[in-house]
């Protein structure tokens, strides 16, 4: 094994044991594969094994490997959404199999029905129905409704099944009845209450709310055995196992994934749990979220995100090069697009966002805040997102806040912070590319573009037709510029 793999796998022995997406880089810094894993450590540092047999794909991402990055999550669940949007993004050459011009798959359960259907679907409805979704895999989101299942019994029959219809007593169930992983409501084995009872937990654990939602199944399974309601308490016995199997999958060693909706499923309460959290005298209505990508300190770049009542508002997105020329600086490059975003504000010609999120820890916090501390306005909270532990620093505080993994406005934030990081990405690699055409244009090694010419003009010398920064987004001023 070359010194390079060497290199690599030492850097995946230093990556957390836990969930997350990695992205592997080749030598001019693009991303050509977009992975995800339960475990960080194993999956990326199984790559560069001398043991590991991968198969003829893996081979060939090995051999341009050069470096890679990671985002972390709180489960593979959550891993999913970042890298769906990276891969869609970007499109690495090695994510073959996700860039084929297919619709992604989604999740939906019909809650406009008597008994709600759970199907996999590349056309969602919109109305009388909760999405989760979109996922990368249709194979790996069919084995999670396979599980899922098992635990929670909904049906994925299309029959039109209606609580009024007495003759339902007389249809026999399919073979999903037979096996236990179905409550066949089409043949009058369950009551409406019951299945909306299963179907109410199912939306619950893929909306992260699992630990109370076993809470509730273990205290609702005691008092089904202390009223002597056996038959209930063993059913119920059955779901909490499953579910703990299904939790505990991470650990089995296998690379599987089960991968419901990692979006914010409720802005709304995010926004007013983020207020909590961080003592705000309000909701905040307006967030705004900034990171920095670069490799190895070239094709610099920053991202400005903006949210809105917890939704992304892509008209108010900007994208910066970095002009400081001071090489890998992250500190002075998080100051120079916070100079150049807020300067407006800070002169009080514009309203500062309620809150603004810099990726990273206190180190990257207190850099921005030394530039808001020369304006004459001030911003009402400026916070900071490190990755590892998702602490969360405050200007107003010097200790961090630790919140739950499933805390809603954590989510709020990591969903943020993670937009952020994939916008930056998007405009590192569009510099990347141009850089790479220009240079290949300059040794000759890709013929010059000729534009094309309106008639009645002249024939003018050959000119080289490069993509605009940024992929064609007109400029906002100051080398700003936005794109959704």
């Amino acid at each position: 094994m070359d010194d390079r793999l060497v290199n690599l796998a030492e850097k995946a022995k230093a990556l957390p044991k836990s969930p997350g997406v990695y992205l592997m880089k080749d030598e001019k810094g693009r991303v050509i594969y977009v992975g995800k894993a339960v475990s960080l450590r194993d999956r990326v540092g199984s790559y560069f094994l001398p043991s590991t047999k991968l198969e003829a794909k893996k081979a060939g991402l090995l051999a341009e490997v050069v470096d890679f990055d990671t985002l972390q999550t709180d489960s593979e669940v959550e891993a999913l959404l970042a890298e769906n949007r990276l891969v869609k993004d970007i499109q690495p050459k090695f994510n073959a199999r996700l860039l084929d011009g297919k619709t992604f798959p989604y999740l939906m359960v019909t809650t406009g029905e008597d008994y709600p259907g759970v199907y996999i679907t590349r056309e969602p409805r919109t109305e009388g129905v909760k999405l989760y979704g979109p996922f990368t895999s249709v194979y790996q989101l069919k084995e999670a409704v396979q599980h899922l299942q098992r635990a929670f019994k909904f049906r994925t029959c299309h029959l039109e099944i209606r609580e009024d219809n007495g003759e339902k007593r007389f249809f026999r169930p399919c073979l999903l009845y037979a096996i236990n992983q179905c409550t066949g409501p089409c043949g009058d084995r369950v009551s409406r209450d019951v299945y909306a009872q299963d179907v109410r937990r199912l939306m619950r654990f893929l909306d992260g709310d699992r630990k109370a939602m076993m809470r509730d199944l273990e205290k609702e399974m005691k008092a089904a055995a202390d009223s002597l309601q056996y038959e209930r308490a063993a059913k119920l016995r059955d779901q909490v196992r499953s579910l703990e199997a299904l939790s505990h999958r991470a650990t089995s060693g296998t690379e599987q994934f089960w991968q419901p909706e990692a979006f914010v499923t409720n802005p709304q309460q995010s926004v007013v749990k983020l207020q909590e959290a961080l003592g705000l005298a309000e909701p905040p209505r307006i967030v705004e979220g900034i990171d920095i990508a670069h490799l190895q300190g070239e094709e610099m770049v920053g991202s400005k995100v903006c949210f809105i009542d917890g939704m992304p508002f892509k008209d108010g997105y900007r994208r910066y090069k970095i002009k400081h020329g001071q090489g890998n600086n992250d500190y002075l490059s998080i100051q120079e697009v916070v100079s150049r975003r807020y300067r407006e504000a800070g002169a009080n010609n514009e309203l500062y966002p309620d809150v603004i999120l810099i990726d990273g820890g206190l180190g990257q916090l207190h850099a921005a805040m030394e530039v808001f501390r020369t304006m004459h306005v001030k911003p009402p909270m400026v916070i900071s997102l490190a990755k590892k532990e998702e602490l969360v620093y405050t200007q107003a505080k010097s200790a961090s806040i630790r919140l739950e993994r499933n805390h809603l406005g954590l989510k709020l934030l990591q969903y943020i912070r993670d937009e952020a990081h994939r916008f930056a990405q998007h405009y590192h690699h569009i510099l990347r590319r141009k850089s790479q055409l220009e240079e290949e244009a300059r040794q000759g090694r890709r013929p010059p573009v000729r534009r094309k010419r309106k008639a009645g003009q002249g024939i003018e010398p050959t000119q080289i037709s490069l993509p605009p920064e940024g992929g064609g987004p007109a400029k906002t001023g100051d080398g700003e510029q936005n794109s959704c």
